[in-house]
């Protein structure tokens, strides 16, 4: 079983690089999800208490609030009924419905240092009888895809498990912890020393990643478990085994995101043409008055060399000003020439403006990047296919970007943003070189 398993998670782990294969994951899970008529129910547990890192659950990683990351793969992946955020935090609660999950509100007796999961799990399976398979997701588990879910679900669904849970492939020797000035002798406990064998020649072990578990509903409410019954494992890949519990773990964490962490369905291979807001995003928002009444503003030489980058990229750039905070046409010249971008004015609809723009280009959203930093601007935060906010933006703003900059407006913001475009493009054409390999191979 062992050996079948791997054959199947590696064959899940294939990326979905471009629009078809996404669409016909998702048509593929909708059948799974269709198949068996009980009620799946995603449930990622997020305390507003943390002993390592405060509220660690929404803190910004990579653009996304932790949680974000999670509850993007388990909503993407159609494959549930209902996905649910077990909390006892407001914030929490606020991040997790505009991420379209509904709230468990927990109790203040699984709220305690001391809870366990299961104690809350309990709980939510008690107040919602109608669920009859419980994946517990681990909001530190910021690398999670759906189709790690979809596998997981599968050997439930069409093969019958009771529970399932992630295992991650390990290569450690282990040795017997000894007490010290016991006088006793370590051992080995999964080597021979006289033999060490190489990296390559060893199959290493399994071991739990801790990222979701699925377990059936009789188990959880008549037994007290999550792994029982006919149990199997889904093995990930490590790259794809993130767990955040310390700080020193947050940068780490960070570069292994942006490489291997769950966009979305629409994410663009790449980006085509960009639009960025000036004010507040290219520049801090302020306007400085002379005495004689010029206008004038401050940008940050990393983010005109970040527009460069862009534009050597093959991305156009389009500036917008706002008709509700107008800039001198003179200084939205001077902006223009010194950057090599078109200053577009825009109204209080800049969706109904920059639709035309697109469509002209023979464009659709999916392949636009779009940074604004307010509330005029969250209809197009939302149909973009890459969509960034400064750290300093409204939370109405960030609650619909896709990608939460830690630099303030006018101080990096912009230059962060694009070196994300950049990395996704990079990634899409590492899966394309990848892909001819895999078609010359076969």
């Amino acid at each position: 079983m062992s050996s079948r398993k791997r054959v199947a998670a590696a064959a899940g782990e294939q990326h979905q690089s471009n629009g078809a294969k996404s669409s016909a994951a998702a048509a593929e899970n909708k059948r799974i999800k269709a198949a068996d008529k009980r009620h799946k129910a995603a449930l990622i547990l997020a305390r507003g208490g943390s002993k390592g890192i405060p509220l660690k659950n929404v803190k910004t990683l990579a653009g996304t609030p932790l949680i974000g990351w999670v509850l993007r793969a388990a909503v993407d992946s159609e494959l549930f009924d209902s996905v649910w955020v077990s909390t006892d935090h407001d914030n929490i609660e606020k991040i997790a419905l505009s991420c379209g999950a509904r709230v468990h509100r927990r109790s203040a007796e699984v709220s305690k240092d001391s809870s366990t999961s299961l104690d809350t799990i309990q709980e939510f399976v008690r107040l919602n009888p109608e669920v009859d398979i419980v994946c517990n997701i681990q909001a530190t588990s910021p690398c999670l895809h759906p189709f790690h879910l979809k596998g997981a679900l599968q050997l439930i669904t069409e093969q019958g498990y009771d529970s399932v849970f992630a295992v991650v492939r390990r290569h450690h020797f282990r040795w017997q912890e000894v007490k010290k000035d016991s006088g006793e002798l370590t051992r080995p406990l999964n080597l021979d020393p006289c033999n060490r064998p190489r990296r390559q020649d060893w199959d290493g072990e399994l071991c739990e990643s801790g990222s979701f578990y699925f377990t059936r509903r009789e188990l959880i409410e008549d037994q007290g478990l999550l792994q029982g019954g006919k149990v199997a494992y889904y093995e990930v890949r490590p790259e794809y085994s993130v767990d955040i519990d310390v700080d020193i773990d947050w940068p780490v964490a960070e570069q292994r995101v942006l490489r291997y962490g769950y966009f979305g369905r629409d994410t663009p291979e790449v980006v085509k043409l960009m639009f960025c807001n000036v004010s507040g995003c290219l520049t801090e928002g302020r306007i400085f008055l002379s005495v004689s009444g010029e206008e004038m503003v401050s940008i940050n030489t990393r983010d005109t060399a970040a527009i460069r980058k862009l534009q050597k990229e093959g991305v156009e750039v389009m500036l917008l000003t706002s008709s509700l905070d107008p800039f001198e046409e003179a200084l939205c010249q001077k902006v223009s020439e010194r950057l090599g971008c078109e200053v577009l004015r825009v109204g209080e609809q800049p969706l109904d403006e920059l639709e035309t723009l697109v469509k002209e280009r023979k464009l659709s959203w999916k392949d636009v990047a779009f940074m604004g930093n307010d509330e005029i601007d969250v209809q197009c935060l939302n149909v973009a296919g890459l969509s960034a906010v400064p750290s300093d933006a409204p939370v109405v703003a960030k609650n619909a970007a896709k990608y939460i900059c830690t630099a303030l407006g006018g101080k990096g913001a912009m230059r962060e943003f694009a070196e994300h475009i950049l990395l996704q493009k990079r990634k899409a054409k590492s899966q394309l070189e990848q892909d001819r390999i895999d078609l010359t191979s076969s």
